[in-house]
């Protein structure tokens, strides 16, 4: 679970993450990235989730969301103070195993790290 410091809650920075920032798409999730967005760099990273209603039902949805916020907090360590990750989950996210939703989301972080280290 992720503690209540590293989840993102306002609309407005999930507006901010996916609109700026970088998006790494896997098969099963989208991972937008906006690495140093204006924040104190002593504060903890923000995560955010969406998963829509076309995933599932009430407890599927649920599911796919308690997968991917314990592979989110796994990965804290990899981000900075100011970052924002907002994990995008897609209808077939549902049908797939845990492990293969962290391999995704450890990928799909990777490449979207590694593309904003280039673009800097």
């Amino acid at each position: 679970m992720l503690s209540a410091c590293n989840r993102m809650r306002r609309s407005s920075e999930f507006d901010a993450t996916v609109k700026f920032g970088l998006r790494a798409v896997q098969s099963d999730v989208i991972i937008h990235v906006w690495r140093g967005c204006n924040r104190d760099e002593t504060k903890a990273p923000h995560v955010g989730l969406i998963i829509a209603k076309t995933v599932g039902s009430a407890v599927e949805r649920h599911r796919v969301a308690r997968r991917l916020r314990h592979v989110a907090r796994t990965m804290l360590g990899e981000l900075g103070g100011a970052d924002q990750v907002v994990i995008r989950a897609l209808p077939s996210s549902r049908n797939v195993s845990s492990a293969w939703l962290a391999q995704q989301l450890r990928n799909g972080l990777r490449c979207a790290l590694d593309l904003a280290e280039t673009d800097w």
